[in-house]
């Protein structure tokens, strides 16, 4: 949360209207996106609370001098589900690779199982029944001005530089205590006052 004297590139008013006065005021950002995406009349909200959550999610997706090889717990159910990092990096790199358009590809965890999916524009694992553990942004905006069109190259960097492997084992363990690792979002009604 940014300080309040931090100076405001978006007003606080205009970015709380839609939620002002609403259910969605005092909900933490996780809720309102599930909340949202129940509703086609609240499309506009989930398209944007859902992009809020998806790029702060993938901002802790990754760390400086990132990658290497994650450990304990994680490490164990690569193995099993993928049979080692590097065929998860594999299929991390194909979907993320291959998804048409902007979206995003997830390691996530399910019914007790890791896997791979990627998802379109705003869509986010979120509301469904798994728990995002990792995310990689393929929107252009992710990499142009590195590598331009160049996807490959910046998955490529991705996994081997920046990927945060401590993080998606710390949404792992909360999963498995059971209990859902908020990302500490919540609505801008509520920290922006």
């Amino acid at each position: 949360m940014l300080p309040e004297s931090a100076p405001r590139l978006i007003p606080t008013t205009f970015a709380t209207a839609p939620i002002k006065d609403s259910k969605f005021e005092d909900m933490t950002l996780e809720d309102i996106v599930r909340a949202a995406a129940k509703s086609a009349k609240n499309v506009d909200l989930f398209h944007n609370a859902a992009q809020v959550w998806n790029h702060d999610f993938f901002w802790r997706s990754m760390r400086p001098q990132g990658g290497g090889a994650p450990s304990g717990q994680l490490q164990r159910m690569i193995a099993r589900d993928f049979k080692d990092e590097e065929q998860l990096s594999q299929k991390l790199h194909e979907t993320a690779v291959k998804q048409f358009g902007s979206g995003w590809a997830w390691l996530i965890f399910n019914r007790g199982k890791l896997s791979v999916v990627s998802t379109s524009n705003a869509d986010t694992p979120l509301t469904t029944s798994a728990t995002p553990l990792l995310a990689i942004d393929v929107w252009e905006h992710a990499y142009y001005l590195d590598h331009q069109n160049r996807r490959t190259e910046y998955v490529d960097a991705f996994l081997k530089h920046l990927i945060n492997w401590n993080f998606a084992a710390e949404r792992l363990n909360a999963a498995f205590a059971g209990s859902e690792m908020p990302v500490e979002l919540r609505s801008a009604g509520r920290q922006a006052r």
